[in-house]
């Protein structure tokens, strides 16, 4: 059985940080926003604040994740590999 880095040539570790990128993405360009609405529209006010807070947390990491595949594909191409 291949496992990751066969598949796509790329390291598991560099791999691993496409994934979580992706899955932080979707979760605040298709689902974050909707949650925040349903707390507005059910008047729950702690639970907007929680999910705008839960935004916030995950655009860090996205930004975090994106600098991070940044540096791992300049270290790739400096490496030749």
């Amino acid at each position: 059985m291949m496992n990751n880095s066969e598949i796509t040539q790329i390291p598991n570790s560099t791999y691993n940080v496409l994934s979580a990128l992706g899955r932080e993405a979707d979760f605040l360009y298709s689902t974050v926003d909707k949650y925040i609405q349903d707390a507005q529209s059910d008047g729950r006010q702690n639970l907007v604040d929680l999910w705008k807070e839960i935004k916030q947390d995950k655009q860090r990491h996205l930004s975090k994740l994106r600098e991070c595949l940044e540096q791992e594909a300049k270290d790739e191409k400096l490496s030749g590999q």
